[in-house]
């Protein structure tokens, strides 16, 4: 009777703690759903736990985004961008500071003439990219930062030139980022 128990004991253990799937560990948590890439000046996202295998990028949309379409005088537009995951399952997508690049530039009849770019920041360290896991059908924005509506220069994307001017001017915010690209239009006045 002893062995008896002894055995059942002996199998529910068996049963409750044999590893299920050829013996792989079961894959953690992939983040939350209030996941966000961080870019700052420099662009740099914040991490989060991988899943899945790699994005394929045609697979993948990216949106420009601001906080308004109109600004006025003395306002800030606030960039930011949103990756999703347009397939059944989640995937991973390696995003880096070299690049990660939003430029600020007018349409004119002569062609875009460029104003502002983090390619034009100075960096004092290129951290490592960072794998991102991107879940199906959830949009991941990337944290906003403040575009001061003044030029960069190479190496210098501080805010000490002197304001760009507006008058119901348009710019385009672009974004590109794992080779993916997106434009937005927004007006200045």
């Amino acid at each position: 009777m002893v062995l008896g128990i002894l055995a059942v004991i002996v199998l529910i253990l068996v049963i409750v703690f044999w590893p299920r799937g050829g013996g792989a560990p079961a894959p953690g948590p992939t983040g939350t759903d209030d996941t966000s890439l961080s870019p700052t000046d420099g662009a740099t996202p914040s991490p989060t736990t991988t899943a899945g295998g790699a994005c394929d990028p045609s697979r993948v949309t990216i949106t420009a985004d601001t906080d308004k379409n109109e600004y006025a005088a003395g306002e800030l537009p606030q960039l930011w961008f949103t990756l999703e995951n347009k397939t059944s399952q989640p995937c991973s997508i390696l995003i880096g500071d070299t690049d990660m690049v939003y430029a600020i530039t007018s349409p004119s009849g002569s062609g875009d003439e460029q104003y502002w770019s983090t390619a034009d920041c100075a960096k004092t360290e290129q951290p490592a990219p960072v794998a991102v896991t991107l879940k199906p059908g959830v949009p991941v924005p990337s944290d906003k930062i403040s575009w001061p509506r003044t030029r960069s220069t190479p190496g210098d994307c501080a805010a000490t030139e002197p304001l760009v001017g507006a008058e119901g001017a348009s710019f385009d915010f672009s974004v590109s980022v794992a080779g993916l690209s997106a434009t937005k239009r927004f007006y200045l006045y």
